[in-house]
């Protein structure tokens, strides 16, 4: 039998028919809020003339009144001619008449120019107001509800400091790193960075990409959302569908795929935007709330804007985490972010004192001896996995690496997180104001209840209080309800703990049987005590107890792209080159590079390999030999040298640039490195 289209109503419609009216009464009941809303619609796709009320209730302006009311009218700004011809560009592109275009493109230009004048902003196109308005304009708002509108979503929604280079492109590289660490190292073998594609994506909320019936869906669900750092989640989406493309067809040119990257939204249509929230729910889910909770100063009121104090995020090497976040994560039930803390300090740290979920990996081994710190790394990882098998209090997939807290000593650990994230290592975070943060925030927890406080997070492998009692990892202060952590993790601690001690004392004999540190000047005849050419000391070879980090980095100042691309071996095979030495070059973050020094009669150079093109190399540095202010060696790993730069006067010695390297045998190539500086000297002197 077969059933007419009048037979039976289609329950979907019915369905439908149904929330729209309990949606359509509760708007004119009045008084609706944006919970009542999100809970009648439920991410379904909305009709013009509700999503307007709709709108105003996510954006709060619902009932506000005329804020131009005050204003005269005056479309009297320098810009006011850019203004004009974009307000009539915009309207050009919707169906209306052209008596109502006018209209609408006197609404545009004196809802641009107010806002302009309203907070002394000078207008450009880079600003994309017009992609903003456009879904507004389609819904043929009044000229006051189009104003509060677009001041609503200015405010609420684009962030401060969206401009190149900006710190909300800073903020979506890490959160990128954080969840693609593939994709983000081949960007940044690039050197394309977020804000060259999605620059346009944030400052239009996808408006100036996707068609007016896409932003439309896509917004139904981000502004019931209330959420402005839910963007970048889905710029994240955009990026993780791209990356089989980008990394599969092994593009070459940086300007195609800046150009792919960006013209992907408009792929989308109204099917995929259920698929889309999805998604970005679920990487949502997967990220640090400190993401959010630390960046608030994005949005929102002036008045909590960005400070000089804020984190660098262009500097930061990993995303930060907040010490507050990784105790009270690993306490929390069900499925949210869980931290497998990796404690990186030094062993002597470690034992004074260290969180009771830590895993110690001693970051001091990745120099001392390679072969202890793989074995480490692999049974970290094993640690990790054994951990979240047995559901212990320690268990996370989210790795987070916690060092002192104190910039010149963390220099090793920021090694050790940047050999995770070389790997592509996914979830990969640093614990931010390290075991120094984690100590005051304690303290400001339990002012009144010091001890207890401690007692439970806190223990020592060295003195006698909350001591590990046996290899078995039972603490002194267990208890039956899981509070003394006794897992698999402190089993694995103590052990690698004990190998890394055995290691150190290696190292320690080896130091104690050299000499004291001695400053030496150079000079034809290499005389103590005598200060070159009448001035302070200018050359010295000695120990370093720590880095100067606030000095030059000269290798950081120049761009690959202008940099003078060589054959190694041509190079290297030279006439006047005198000696090679293969090295890795250490940035102050911890990123090693593998690079050549060679040294010429009257020069030091450094080439840094290229690795996607085996055997070149780009000229990193060029320094002349009689510049040499100083070359140091740390006790602790006499194998990494930090040569100095400058040059000296009746002020005393000025430093100018700094570099460190990590060379095999590197008592020869200093030796060498001296000698040839010697006969420049000698040659000057003559």
């Amino acid at each position: 039998m077969t059933w007419t289209s009048t037979s039976m109503a289609d329950p979907e419609e019915l369905k439908s028919t149904s929330w729209e009216k309990d949606l359509t009464d509760a708007l004119e009941a009045g008084g609706c809020d944006l919970e009542t809303v999100r809970n009648i619609i439920q991410g379904r796709t909305l009709s013009s003339e509700l999503r307007t009320k709709v709108w105003k209730i996510a954006l709060n302006v619902a009932g506000k009144g005329d804020s131009l009311a005050s204003w005269d009218g005056s479309l009297d700004l320098p810009e006011q001619a850019l203004i004009h011809k974009d307000s009539q560009k915009l309207v050009d592109q919707l169906s209306v008449s052209q008596e109502e275009k006018s209209v609408l493109s006197l609404d545009v230009e004196s809802v641009i120019t107010f806002f302009c004048k309203s907070r002394n902003i000078t207008y450009n196109q880079g600003l994309r107001w017009t992609d903003l308005l456009k879904p507004f304009l389609v819904l043929r708002l009044q000229r006051s509800d189009l104003y509060n509108c677009f001041y609503a979503v200015m405010n609420k929604y684009i962030p401060r400091d969206c401009l190149p280079r900006g710190r909300p492109f800073h903020l979506f590289r890490l959160l990128l790193q954080y969840h693609e660490p593939e994709l983000c190292s081949f960007l940044d073998t690039k050197k394309i960075t977020p804000d060259t594609y999605a620059l346009n994506w944030l400052g239009s909320l996808f408006s100036g990409y996707c068609s007016v019936d896409v932003t439309q869906a896509l917004w139904d669900v981000y502004l019931q959302q209330a959420d402005a750092f839910f963007m970048f989640f889905l710029m994240l989406i955009i990026l993780v569908n791209a990356k089989d493309t980008i990394l599969g067809q092994e593009m070459e040119n940086k300007e195609d795929i800046i150009r792919f990257l960006e013209s992907s939204p408009c792929n989308l249509d109204i099917e995929d935007i259920e698929d889309l929230f999805t998604l970005s729910v679920y990487y949502h889910n997967k990220t640090p709330a400190s993401f959010r909770k630390d960046n608030q100063c994005l949005f929102g009121s002036s008045l909590l804007g960005l400070k000089d104090d804020d984190m660098d995020l262009s500097q930061a090497l990993c995303l930060p985490v907040s010490v507050s976040e990784i105790l009270q994560a690993n306490q929390q039930q069900g499925d949210g972010v869980r931290f497998f803390v990796v404690d990186c300090r030094p062993a002597e740290q470690y034992n004074a004192g260290h969180l009771s979920t830590a895993f110690h990996l001693d970051s001091d081994l990745m120099l001392q001896n390679p072969s202890e710190f793989a074995l480490a790394v692999k049974s970290l990882l094993e640690a990790q996995k054994q951990s979240i098998e047995s559901g212990s209090i320690a268990s996370g997939e989210h790795l987070c690496f916690m060092g002192s807290g104190r910039e010149e000593e963390d220099m090793y650990m920021n090694m050790v997180l940047a050999h995770f994230l070389q790997k592509n290592k996914e979830y990969v975070s640093i614990a931010k104001g390290g075991y120094m943060a984690l100590q005051q925030h304690l303290v400001d927890m339990n002012i009144d209840g010091l001890e207890n406080g401690y007692s439970e997070w806190i223990v020592s492998t060295s003195g006698p209080r909350n001591s590990i009692s046996s290899v078995d990892g039972d603490l002194t202060n267990g208890s039956a309800d899981g509070k003394g952590v006794k897992s698999l993790v402190n089993k694995m601690t103590f052990a690698l703990k004990s190998k890394s001690v055995n290691v150190k004392e290696k190292v320690i004999s080896f130091i104690e049987n050299t000499s004291a540190p001695v400053d030496r000047h150079v000079s034809s005849s290499d005389k103590l005590g005598k200060p070159y050419r009448g001035v302070k000391p200018v050359f010295s070879i000695g120990d370093e107890e720590e880095y100067e980090t606030d000095e030059i980095d000269s290798s950081s100042m120049s761009d690959d792209d202008r940099k003078e691309i060589v054959n190694i071996q041509t190079w290297v095979n030279k006439p006047d080159t005198k000696y090679h030495f293969p090295c890795n070059e250490v940035k102050e973050t911890g990123h090693m590079f593998p690079s050549h020094l060679l040294v010429t009669a009257t020069h030091m150079y450094c080439l840094r390999e290229i690795p996607s093109r085996n055997g070149l190399a780009y000229i990193q540095s060029r320094q002349a030999l009689n510049s040499v202010v100083k070359i140091t060696s740390k006790k602790k790993h006499p194998e990494l040298i930090t040569f100095k730069f400058g040059s000296s006067g009746s002020s005393g010695v000025e430093i100018l640039a700094v570099e460190r390297y990590l060379i095999p045998n590197a008592g020869d190539a200093t030796k060498a490195i001296k000698q040839q500086i010697m006969k420049v000297l000698d040659a000057l002197d003559s």
